[in-house]
């Protein structure tokens, strides 16, 4: 099947050049869910881009009969970040000109809900697929007031343009996939929310992170807060309620870098998810991912470590080793300038649980980052 392909003005430059969006829509014969599934919205990582081209290849061997509802796909969702530069670094984490990281700056409806248990009461005894349409209705209400903002002649500053145009696209989606890597160096990995494991599962990872602790702004954060916040609502009222509604950010290795591996895991890990949720409905499909038991840890219980001196990291543990408290995890060798020899200071672990995130850079200032620990 051939999709329908859409490019949107996203920005003009001062020189009169435009940044557009590239929009892929692939749909099925029948009706059903909307999955949007984005990559790159930090510009070092571009391992999701490689991710979204394989599944676009896929999408056109299969029939519309195969596929029920919609399947969007937007590869370099932020030419912005993708572009930056430092030399041969690609940096692209921040807006440098408002200084905010670009994947915290999304509207939560959630925040401003403040007729939510009014909401609640009003629903409490409808039918979930009605209780669904009605307060996405709201929510799309709510969200369409930005727009008012944007069109105004005092205008707005550029994220929040930016934010708008890619939630306009995924307000409406039934299963939001996001995928990000490290801007360092880190293990294959996904991010989800409560009550969500068994999906989890579907993708095939060996690892998942639960967000517990969020402030709501991030592009799946932001999506899938206000329905979170529902559910536990009606929970409040004595109605226990789950809706088919899922966000996700797969993190695929290492920033900078197409690292083949993590690219064909999280093809993978996308096309057995789909087929399970039926959105791919193929005869005799196989996404060669086998059942097997995800470790689960909480965003709560991450640890990252800070340089305590500035120097040179050296003997840094490996990533993806499990550690346990007072094991070493590296040394600084620092050259101190105070007129003595060099020193080398060795950090050791204060926690035990798996390195799953390491920076690129071995030179550090003191205070900045060195490695990560979850347990």
């Amino acid at each position: 099947m051939l999709p329908v392909i859409e490019s949107i003005v996203l920005r003009q430059m001062a020189s009169g050049d435009r940044l557009y969006l590239q929009l892929y829509k692939f749909i099925g014969a029948q009706p059903g869910k909307k999955v949007y599934i984005q990559s790159n919205l930090h510009g070092a990582e571009i391992s999701g881009n490689a991710v979204i081209h394989q599944l676009i290849e896929f999408l056109l061997t299969i029939n519309d009969t195969e596929l029920t509802g919609e399947i969007w796909l937007v590869p370099v969702c932020n030419p912005m970040g993708t572009n930056e530069r430092a030399h041969h670094f690609s940096l692209g984490r921040y807006c440098v000109y408002e200084a905010k990281d670009w994947n915290r700056i999304f509207w939560d409806y959630e925040k401003e809900a403040d007729d939510l248990v009014a909401f609640t009461k009003s629903q409490l005894h409808s039918d979930l697929k009605v209780i669904r349409q009605n307060y996405l209705t709201t929510i799309e209400q709510q969200f369409a007031k930005n727009l008012e903002k944007i069109n105004s002649a005092s205008g707005v500053p550029y994220t929040e343009l930016f934010s708008y145009k890619l939630q306009n696209l995924s307000i409406d989606a039934d299963y939001l996939i996001d995928l990000h890597s490290s801007t360092n160096q880190a293990l294959d990995y996904l991010y989800y929310f409560r009550n969500r494991e068994d999906s989890a599962k579907y993708f095939g990872f060996d690892f998942g992170i639960l967000l517990d602790k969020y402030d709501g702004d991030a592009f799946d954060e932001a999506f899938i807060k206000p329905w979170l916040a529902l559910e536990a609502c009606f929970k409040e009222f004595g109605r226990e309620i789950k809706f088919d509604v899922e966000a996700w950010t797969l993190e695929l290795g290492t920033g900078m870098q197409i690292n083949a591996d993590s690219v064909a895991k999280g093809v993978r890990g996308v096309k057995n998810y789909l087929a399970q949720k039926g959105v791919l409905q193929i005869p005799n499909f196989s996404s060669g991912i086998k059942t097997h038991e995800m470790t689960f840890a909480s965003n709560s219980n991450r640890k990252k470590y800070y340089a305590i001196a500035g120097g040179m990291i050296q003997s840094r543990i490996q990533l993806g080793t499990k550690v346990k408290a007072g094991e070493k995890l590296y040394q600084i060798l620092s050259f101190n300038k105070e007129g003595k020899l060099p020193n080398v200071i060795d950090v050791c672990s204060q926690h035990e649980g798996l390195v799953y995130d390491v920076a690129t850079n071995q030179a550090v200032n003191e205070g900045e980052f060195v490695l990560g620990i979850v347990s």
